[in-house]
């Protein structure tokens, strides 16, 4: 009895046609006689237009993912720009005992950012009376040395808040941790906070706050104890 044979499947027929590349080349005449259905309108159209049409699909892919490095590199460009501007704001204030509230009011105006507060301990003696030195609490203290990134997310009722002009806004807070190196307990924390929760959002990339948090801490520095 003759064995019974195996159906062609269509993964035989896929097989056959990647290592037979010459295939259509003998049989030109099967690419304009092969129909396929058009995913645009359901209508059949030949192996060539539905090539044409993959090949159309990808170039708007790719055009558009062209568009978002544009967009991407505007942005980081305008950040750039600010990121200067709020730099040498810095640079240029003469006593150190200025530089808390220029920091805060230029990150404000630079940055877009609703309310803004700044609180440093372990500052030196000749500032230690001053309104920035005030203020922070032990538990506060804790939190900023235990963060080894900035905190981004919704208000959960820290402390910190409550240096805010109008804690009641704070619906979504950064939380900004500095010090002196990678290593060095905290010896400050600014915070930011929006009305808009998705302003800050948790999971959202922190390397611009980090870069903050450096330019920050240097210019602070000279406060320190």
């Amino acid at each position: 009895m003759t064995p019974s044979m195996q159906p062609i499947t269509e993964e035989d027929i896929a097989q056959f046609l990647i290592h037979t590349p010459d295939f259509f080349e003998r049989h030109a005449d099967l690419l304009g006689a092969v129909q396929l259905t058009s995913p645009h309108g359901g209508r059949a159209v030949s192996l060539q237009e539905r090539q044409a049409e993959m090949l159309r699909e990808k170039i708007k892919v790719l055009e558009q993912r062209l568009m978002e490095m544009m967009r991407h590199g505007t942005e980081n460009m305008l950040i750039g720009d600010k990121l200067q501007r709020w730099s040498r704001q810095l640079f240029l204030v003469a006593r150190p005992a200025d530089l808390p509230a220029v920091l805060v009011s230029e990150m404000r105006a630079q940055f877009s950012v609703p309310q803004a507060a700044l609180k440093l301990w372990d500052v030196a003696q000749d500032f230690a009376g001053e309104p920035f030195a005030q203020g922070a609490s032990d538990d506060v203290k804790s939190l900023a040395s235990s963060l080894a990134a900035p905190y981004c997310g919704v208000n959960s009722g820290f402390d910190a808040v409550q240096w805010l002009d109008d804690p009641e806004a704070a619906a979504s807070l950064a939380l900004i941790p500095l010090r002196a190196s990678a290593a060095a307990p905290a010896f400050g924390l600014l915070v930011l906070a929006s009305p808009d929760s998705q302003r800050f959002q948790a999971g959202m990339a922190t390397d611009f706050l980090e870069r903050i948090a450096e330019l920050a801490s240097a210019a602070l520095s000279r406060l320190h104890g």
